[in-house]
């Protein structure tokens, strides 16, 4: 069954704002991407592109939430702490070289939709929840609370960082950089195995 109106307006805007950005996600370009009239966008986003960004902000980060929790969970019983780092970034990695670089991170660019504080909200409530959820399995696997709180915030920040520069550079280097330095880090903090 073909997804409606809705459910293509909001795809074709975390594509395009993960290429471009929220500014340049222009609204014709939205319609035009999500094969959708602007009838029907009003119809389903009364407040316009504002608040059709904000709804998929949400599903961005609630699908980030998933992958973050299940990554959480499965620190603790990892066979090694670099398969598990490979898993948790290739979340982001996969996407980002199957684009050909050009599939940025959605909630980046939200937080930096300063025209719209609903949005930028919904992004800083995103990056909060995300580093509190890793945070746990990190003490669960074994890291004192306030460590965890800290290093979770920096895996995420050096992820949102190794995309930018992938990007920037056309190359996956900054991920696999990202990749030996966390596992020291990790390894540090939960004395592995």
């Amino acid at each position: 069954m073909a997804a409606g109106p809705r459910a293509r307006l909001i795809a074709s805007t975390i594509s395009t704002v993960q290429e471009h950005g929220v500014h340049a996600a222009g609204l014709s370009e939205l319609l035009k991407r999500s094969n959708a009239s602007r009838n029907s966008l009003y119809q389903h986003f009364p407040e316009g592109k504002g608040e059709l960004v904000e709804a998929a902000a949400r599903i961005v980060a609630r699908v980030v939430y998933s992958h973050v929790a299940k990554m959480a969970d499965a620190l603790e019983s990892a066979s090694s702490v670099e398969r598990w780092l490979d898993e948790l970034l290739a979340f982001w990695r996969g996407p980002l070289e199957d684009s050909d670089y050009r599939a940025g991170s959605f909630m980046m660019a939200a937080a930096l939709d300063e025209m719209n504080p609903a949005v930028q909200s919904t992004a800083g409530q995103a990056f909060a929840e995300w580093t509190a959820r890793l945070a746990d399995g990190m003490v669960a696997a074994g890291m004192e609370q306030a460590t965890a709180c800290s290093v979770s915030g920096m895996v995420l920040s050096t992820i949102e960082g190794a995309i930018v520069q992938s990007r920037a550079l056309k190359s996956s280097h900054p991920f696999e950089e990202v990749r030996a330095q966390l596992s020291i880090l990790l390894r540090h903090h939960l004395s592995w195995r």
